[in-house]
């Protein structure tokens, strides 16, 4: 590989931007398609499809044979609430390999015997927030019902345009939550993309259900968000 496409793919991980590296491996011929570039990319279709499925793998197309390095970042989630439920996420996002990282200024919640082995902050979210920006490839999870610690995160969410944004509370609640989003000046759409009640509608009653109802809706978001008709017939790396 050329010094020029590995100094591209390090940039763009240090920025937690999406990448693919297309190898000709007739040629030998490669270059590096940046996330912003693949709609205008030969391959396109083929290209969102493996970043959607966040694997590399060979493709054909036109009777050629290419090999997609895909370069995401690391999926992160942000839950804003050290509450039952977000006790039992933390676990079940780790084992699907996802960064998880618990805010709640409420000290007597967020305490290491409750959450040991989780990144935890007894901060503010605006306060975090300033120092861990949120980005297209972090899901923010929101938990505790107080709209002074929630509703900073939920707009810095929709600002970042988060793929997963969900918000626990009744349709009571979220309706409120709403008129506020609207005062603070986000239309309609945008409001939309919050899954509240948070989750897949599995029926879910103890708090460990509802993580799992929540984590299932957040994979199906990162999975389905990006996926578009593929054209060239795709074969996963081995």
């Amino acid at each position: 590989m050329k010094i020029a496409l590995l100094s591209a793919l390090n940039a763009e991980r240090a920025k937690r931007a999406a990448a693919v590296l297309v190898t000709d491996l007739e040629s030998g011929e490669q270059r590096v398609v940046k996330g912003g570039q693949l709609k205008k990319d030969p391959l396109s279709d083929a290209l969102q499809e493996q970043l959607r499925l966040g694997k590399s793998g060979t493709v054909e197309d036109q009777g050629r044979r290419y090999f997609l390095t895909v370069q995401s970042p690391p999926v992160r989630i942000l839950v804003t609430g050290a509450v039952h439920i977000s006790q039992a996420l933390a676990p079940m996002a780790k084992l699907l390999d996802f960064e998880v990282t618990i805010v709640d200024p409420r000290t007597a919640f967020a305490s290491p015997e409750r959450f040991p082995k989780v990144a935890l902050h007894a901060v503010w979210p605006d306060a975090y927030l300033a120092q861990h920006p949120l980005d297209r490839y972090t899901a923010l999870v929101a938990l505790t019902h107080d709209p002074k610690i929630d509703d900073v995160a939920l707009i810095a969410a929709l600002e970042a345009d988060c793929f997963y944004i969900g918000a626990l509370g009744s349709k009571r609640t979220h309706a409120k939550r709403v008129e506020r989003l609207q005062k603070a000046g986000f239309g309609e759409a945008q409001i939309a993309r919050i899954s509240a009640p948070i989750g897949l509608d599995i029926g879910a009653a103890t708090p460990a259900e509802i993580a799992l109802a929540t984590l299932g809706q957040l994979v199906a978001a990162l999975r389905k968000t990006q996926a578009v008709r593929a054209q060239p017939k795709v074969v996963a790396a081995r």
